[in-house]
């Protein structure tokens, strides 16, 4: 059987497609036939077996029942991939997410959970259809590895309970508070669900290291699962949670009203901040692996269809993820139609497998997030950040500890403000303003002044111009800015130049430029700097020809 190849329609598809054609549309119109199919469909089934523990954990992680894990790889991972702009991603419930839902939960409730789910995905919709996806993407380094490491130290830290197997009351939500608890609950240690956790993480790390093709995660929990059909004493799926339901639920709409709205909007607003940092980084993820782009305006788009088509079907957040995204590209994917399969297989395992999901100890799906949560931390970049600046490892810190100890959105914001002001500081000791050295060319003259500004001129190094051209002892009737080396500039450093005009007029001397690359110009142009306040000149030679004979 020949590919079928779609031909190619007017106006969003051409042209490879526009910013909100999802990449299952551009890989259909290149010809998609049985090859293809028989590799995304492998592809697919590698991705559902490492979906299928982690969905069941990071639900029950994050206080719900194993089912609504499930639920929300199901449709969201299908949505997600059949309307996405990467031709990679897989979508589903993510452990970034895990503190999050855990505690809106316990604020709002499910329903309230469900509709903060919706929320998120007409949100991220809207800022898809305003093009922010782009911008979305330019989340420093720093920030990252800081807000993956926090958040790995707090999966790990709502995980020490079923590790050990503890008998608790009540758990809080806040770090310190948890250990605490956790720690006066010592003398419940089970040694049964003990053996199982680091059994299971044992399992997963060696069949890594020695079959690393293996499905680790899928093999530990289905060994430990067996154990505890055959009497091992530990808490399972179905002593905790009951029987699996057999099928998706129908789909409904939670309560509506102004109040649920009111309480759901916060959360709403932290699971699409969160939600669309993790979705792009997943798709540039997936972009570093396979050579391809993708379109960050059609991923956003789909993440929000993905979050809406989720709730309504009984799920939560549903996102990019890192780690399944990376297996679909390594196993083989030739586009989105393996993380559709993906979806698909998992709803054939939520069909068929269900009854034996009620033997799966909770110590094992602990198991499984215990080593989730260890490679998210990027131990390599994060000591080669130390290493390479120690203002990018404090910006990393801050965000780490914020995480941990504050909130999530509240270490990204923080993070990414100091990581700014970073930044600035670099660039503005990047700019240079002193007094031009080729005197060869243009020797010395008492009635004027040539300055050599190199970098870009913003706020951050328009003080640095302000501080050195008020040094100017003498009062040249003159002042020549060459401003060749300047790529950029704003209202600030348009302003410092509009004062030094304003300054050197009241003197009786005048400000002059030269060398303004275009876009300079017009800047200036726009700031209203034109002659005769700011005379400007296409080079120094042009300015120096201007002068008066002396």
């Amino acid at each position: 059987m020949a590919k079928t190849s779609l031909p190619t329609p007017p106006g969003a598809f051409a042209a490879g497609g526009g910013r909100l054609t999802p990449k299952l549309a551009t890989v259909l119109r290149e010809g998609y036939g049985p090859a293809e199919l028989r590799a995304d469909a492998m592809a697919g089934l590698t991705v559902a077996i490492v979906a299928l523990p982690l969905s069941t954990a990071i639900a029950i992680a994050s206080g719900l029942g194993p089912e609504r894990g499930l639920y929300t790889a199901i449709v969201g991972g299908f949505l997600v991939s059949a309307l996405g702009g990467s031709r990679f991603q897989i979508g589903g419930p993510a452990g970034a997410f895990i503190v999050l839902v855990a505690g809106c939960v316990a604020q709002i409730g499910l329903p309230g959970l469900i509709l903060a789910t919706i929320l998120s995905g007409v949100l991220l919709v809207a800022l898809g259809l305003l093009r922010l996806g782009t911008y979305i993407r330019y989340i420093p380094y720093p920030v990252v590895l800081g807000f993956t490491a926090g958040i790995a130290v707090i999966i790990f830290a709502s995980q020490i309970k079923d590790l050990l197997g503890l008998s608790l009351a009540q758990e809080p939500a806040a770090l310190l508070p948890r250990l605490h608890s956790l720690w006066a609950a010592r003398a419940t240690l089970s040694g049964a669900a003990l053996a199982v956790s680091l059994g299971t993480i044992a399992l997963i790390l060696g069949l890594r290291r020695i079959a690393p093709r293996w499905p680790g995660m899928l093999i530990a929990v289905a060994l430990m699962a067996a154990l505890a059909a055959v009497g091992l004493p530990v808490e399972t799926i179905g002593s905790t949670f009951g029987a699996l339901p057999r099928s998706l639920p129908a789909p409904a709409l939670p309560p509506m009203d102004l109040p649920a709205l009111t309480a759901a909007l916060p959360w709403a607003l932290s699971f699409t901040l969160l939600g669309a940092i993790e979705s792009l980084l997943s798709a540039v993820v997936a972009d570093g692996m396979s050579g391809r782009r993708h379109r960050p305006d059609a991923e956003l788009v789909a993440q929000g269809l993905a979050n809406i088509g989720a709730g309504l079907f009984g799920g939560f957040c549903v996102t990019g993820t890192i780690a399944r995204t990376a297996t679909n590209v390594r196993a083989g994917a030739r586009g989105p139609v393996s993380g559709m399969l993906h979806a698909v297989f998992l709803a054939l395992a939520l069909l068929v497998a269900a009854p034996l999901a009620a033997h799966i100890p909770l110590a094992a799906l602990a198991g499984v997030l215990a080593t989730v949560a260890w490679n998210m931390i990027e131990r390599h970049e994060i000591a080669a950040l130390i290493r390479m600046s120690r203002a990018d490892a404090a910006v990393m810190a801050a965000t780490f500890a914020l995480v941990i100890f504050r909130d999530l959105t509240e270490g990204i914001v923080v993070g990414f403000a100091l990581a700014g002001l970073v930044f600035v500081k670099r660039m503005s000791d990047a700019a240079e303003v002193a007094p031009h050295a080729t005197e060869q060319d243009y020797p010395p003259r008492e009635d004027r002044l040539i300055y050599h500004l190199s970098g870009p001129l913003f706020f951050g190094a328009a003080a640095q111009l302000g501080a050195a051209l008020d040094q100017i002892g003498a009062h040249p009737r003159v002042v020549i800015v060459d401003l060749s080396a300047v790529p950029l500039i704003d209202s600030s450093g348009a302003h410092s130049l509009d004062l030094l005009a304003q300054a050197l007029a009241r003197r009786g001397g005048a400000l002059w430029c030269a060398g303004a690359r275009p876009e300079v110009a017009a800047a200036l142009r726009k700031a209203g700097l034109s002659a005769p306040r700011l005379r400007a000149f296409a080079d120094l030679a042009a300015a120096e020809a201007a002068l008066p004979p002396r």
